[in-house]
């Protein structure tokens, strides 16, 4: 059968994810000695090799072949309540039929669209917001909607004045709104706890639901922020944690924490999608290490990563050029006024640095085009300051520094 036959096959589903930009498009292959200021990597120095290395020992030790099984390891078994209590020492207690670990993020993502989005849904997404958080809605309905984000975050004022004329001339309001309250990916911006509060009254007001994506929500740089969910005193919050960014994302371990009903459903659809072995290592691990410890130390290599990161910029990008300052996470997000970044990349490969253009960080309207002549986010970037080193974030910056400079 001819390739192009294959079109008449595919669900509607998957036609509608083909009229956007392919899965990890914007990652592409790097040359030699490329400084890799896309990726939002750990620092070396915060994954626990050892520890984890020490983890499986013992388990294996223990339990003998039984993690190695779909199901059996007693210490696999125990890691939802280890994640509740860290959810509670939060602010955010839950119930045992309330969680469910999955496999990354990505995949509690994916499991909350097939539970409550349909073809007809509205979602509602922060512009910029999660690339692959994109991907995942756009599988499950074409209409999604942006909303822009400043340095506190979500703009709820915007959002409210929408709703309302959303709900004034009848048209569909959002069955789901999508959110990375603290340390937002892109942005490193954290919503205000006046627009925590807000948002939380739109939900009730209009009658939608919250989907927290809790990645970075420990990797703040200032005071702790409390999470929307611990907010949330009317069930409007679906949670979503992970382990990949305060233990290691090769782990694949987050989780969803949210009403029994929402929870149970989930479940039908994840089946056994799970990753026993790791679930096991991962809570043998939880179980002895100090994680309010090792969270305070993660704040520390970030805050100074960032504080690098930012020392560069100040010293190598031309004028003109600017940034949110980041409160926490992975990234910093630039501003290059009249320089198309997704245009500019291919001589940023050749000039040995790498970064994230900032379209796909926005909701398309359809198919995208190398040669489109402008799309949302066409003039900024995403950098990364966690994986590298000093030395290597001076020597990225001033690469991309010089280009821009060359091309504006």
């Amino acid at each position: 059968m001819a390739e192009d036959a294959w079109q008449r096959w595919f669900s509607q589903r998957v036609r509608w994810a083909q009229r956007y930009t392919p899965p990890g498009a914007w990652m592409p292959a790097l040359p030699p000695g490329c400084v890799r200021l896309s990726a939002g990597y750990p620092a070396p120095e915060t994954v626990p090799v050892a520890e984890l290395a020490e983890a499986a020992r013992r388990l294996t030790e223990r339990e003998g072949d039984q993690p190695f099984h779909y199901l059996g390891s007693a210490r696999a078994e125990e890691l939802p309540d280890i994640l509740r209590d860290r959810m509670r020492t939060r602010g955010m207690p839950v119930a045992k039929d309330e969680i469910l670990v999955t496999a990354g993020a990505c995949q509690a993502l994916d499991l909350a669209a097939q539970v409550l989005l349909d073809p007809e849904a509205v979602v509602a997404v922060e512009a910029p917001t999660y690339m692959e958080a994109l991907e995942v809605f756009r599988n499950y309905t074409p209409h999604i909607v942006a909303y822009p984000v400043d340095h506190d975050g979500l703009q709820t004022d915007l959002l409210a004045a929408d709703l309302e004329r959303r709900r004034r001339q009848g048209l569909p309001l959002p069955r789901l709104v999508y959110t990375i309250a603290s340390y937002q990916n892109p942005t490193g911006a954290c919503l205000s706890l006046l627009r925590r509060r807000m948002l939380l009254e739109l939900a009730e007001a209009y009658d939608f639901l919250i989907l927290e994506d809790d990645a970075y929500g420990e990797l703040g740089f200032g005071d702790p922020v409390p999470a929307l969910k611990s907010l949330d005193t009317a069930g409007r919050v679906v949670y979503v944690g992970s382990l990949s960014k305060v233990v290691a994302p090769g782990l694949r371990i987050g989780w969803l924490a949210g009403a029994r009903p929402f929870i149970e459903a989930a479940g039908w659809f994840k089946k056994d999608l799970g990753h026993p072995f790791a679930e096991a290592v991962a809570a043998e691990y939880l179980a002895t290490v100090d994680l309010a410890g090792r969270v305070r130390f993660l704040q520390r290599v970030y805050r100074q990563r960032a504080a690098w990161m930012e020392m560069a910029l100040r010293r190598h990008l031309p004028e003109g050029v600017t940034w949110i300052r980041p409160q926490g996470g992975y990234f910093v997000w630039i501003h290059t006024p009249g320089v198309n970044t997704a245009h500019l990349l291919a001589d940023a490969l050749r000039a040995g640095v790498a970064y994230v253009p900032g379209r796909y960080f926005y909701q398309e309207s359809g198919s995208v085009h190398e040669d489109a002549a402008s799309l949302p986010g066409d003039d900024w970037l995403r950098l990364s300051f966690s994986h590298l080193s000093r030395d290597e974030l001076e020597l990225g910056v001033s690469r991309l520094g010089a280009l821009l400079s060359k091309m504006r």
